[in-house]
C-alpha cells in the first residue's frame, strides 16, 4: 500500500482547497476508491474525505428542477418519492445497481466516476499483460482478445472499454446537468458533456485511454439538476447475464412523452455500448410525431445501431442494444 495523508474537511471551501493540492484524490462512500488502491490504480498522496460535507446528500424541488447533492446514495435516490415521482428511470437506475450493500455506501457523485470493468484493466499489479489505461502505450489486449462485453460505439485502437455506470446513463437521458466546483469557482455542464469516447479524447488531443472525462483535476461534483417535464414518463432496463449483482452487457434509459397514442418527445441513452452513455440521435429525430408501436421504435433505433462497429466477440451487442432500447422505450410508456 502507497503511504497517503487522510483529512477530513469540515466545509466545501476547505475540500476545495485540499483536492487542488497535487497528489490529492477524493473519498465519499469508498466503494471504487478502495479497490483502485487495492489493484494499484492509483497512489494517492492525500486522500479528502468529503463523505459529511453538510448539505450535499440533499434530494428536493427547486425551480423546476429536481437536484441531487453528490452525497446522496444510490439507496436514497432509489426510494425516495420526489424521485420515483419527477424521474423514475433514474429510481430504477439506481436500484438496479451494484449490491444493496453497496448502494447504502455509493454515492451518486462518485458512481458516475467510476472506472471500467474491463478485466484487463481491473487486474492488480504487477499486471500480468498490457493495458494502455494503466500503462500508456503498452498496448490494449482487449482490442483483438477477449471483448464480448466492451464497446460497439465510439472506441479507438488505444482502448475498447465501456463505462459501467447505471445512473449516469438515466441522467443523460433525462438532459441532467451536473454541478462542479473548483478553486477557480463554479460551473455547470450537461452530464452528456462529462465523459469522453475514445474517438472524441483523441480528436481534441488527449490520450483516448487515459481521458475519460473533461473533469479537471481539481474539481469535485457538488450535485446535479434534472429538469421536470410535465407528464414524462420513463423506464430503465438492465440485460445481464445474472439477475444478481452482475455488470451491464447493455442498459437503456427511456424518456417519452406522449399526446394520446402519438409520440410527442423522446430521449433514449445505451450503456455499456461505449466509454459515455451513448444517445440515439436519430431515433430521438425521427420518432416524434409518429404514433407509438413496437415495429416504428425498432426501425427508429435500427437507424442509430446501423452505425456500431462491433468488435471480434461482440457483434451481438447490436441487437441486444437495440431490443433492449426498444423494451425500455415501450416500458417508459407503459408505466
Amino acid at each position: 500500500m502507497h503511504p497517503f495523508a487522510y483529512a477530513r474537511p469540515h466545509d466545501e471551501a476547505q475540500a476545495v482547497a485540499l483536492v487542488a493540492e497535487p497528489g490529492s484524490t477524493i473519498i465519499a462512500g469508498g466503494t471504487e476508491l478502495l479497490n483502485w488502491l487495492r489493484l494499484g490504480i492509483t497512489r494517492p498522496d492525500n486522500i479528502i474525505d468529503i463523505g459529511r460535507l453538510p448539505d450535499r446528500a440533499n434530494i428536493g424541488l427547486e425551480d423546476g428542477f429536481l437536484t441531487l447533492g453528490a452525497l446522496a446514495t444510490l439507496n436514497q435516490i432509489g426510494e425516495h418519492p420526489t424521485v420515483g415521482e419527477h424521474a423514475r428511470v433514474l429510481g430504477q437506475a439506481c436500484l438496479l445497481a451494484a449490491s444493496a450493500q453497496v448502494r447504502n455506501r455509493a454515492t451518486i457523485g462518485g458512481n458516475v466516476l467510476q472506472r471500467t470493468r474491463c478485466a484487463y484493466f481491473r487486474a492488480a499489479e504487477p499486471l500480468p499483460w498490457a493495458c494502455n489505461k494503466r500503462a500508456p502505450g503498452t498496448g490494449c489486449p482487449a482490442r483483438h482478445a477477449m471483448n464480448d462485453e466492451h464497446a460497439i460505439f465510439g472506441w479507438t485502437d488505444d482502448c475498447v472499454a465501456v463505462h459501467p455506470s447505471d445512473p449516469l446513463v438515466a441522467l443523460a437521458a433525462l438532459d441532467a446537468d451536473v454541478d462542479l466546483v473548483s478553486p477557480e469557482g463554479a460551473r455547470r455542464l450537461p452530464v452528456g458533456k462529462l465523459h469522453l469516447a475514445q474517438q472524441e479524447a483523441k480528436a481534441i488531443g488527449h490520450d483516448p485511454a487515459t481521458q475519460e472525462t473533461v473533469l479537471r483535476h481539481d474539481e469535485m461534483i457538488t450535485g446535479y439538476r434534472v429538469p421536470l417535464l410535465p407528464g414524462a414518463r420513463s423506464a430503465y432496463l438492465k440485460v445481464r447475464e445474472r439477475q444478481s449483482y452482475a455488470y451491464a452487457l447493455a442498459t437503456a434509459a427511456a424518456v417519452v412523452q406522449m399526446d394520446g397514442d402519438t409520440i410527442q418527445s423522446i430521449r433514449v441513452a445505451l450503456g455499456s455500448v461505449a466509454q459515455r452513455p451513448w444517445r440515439l440521435l436519430r431515433a430521438e429525430t425521427s420518432l416524434p410525431g409518429n404514433r407509438l408501436s413496437a415495429d416504428t421504435v425498432r426501425e427508429a433505433v435500427q437507424w442509430d445501431l446501423d452505425e456500431a462497429r462491433p468488435l471480434s466477440g461482440n457483434a451481438y451487442k447490436v441487437r441486444l442494444a437495440r431490443n433492449t432500447a426498444v423494451r425500455a422505450i415501450m416500458a417508459a410508456v407503459e408505466s
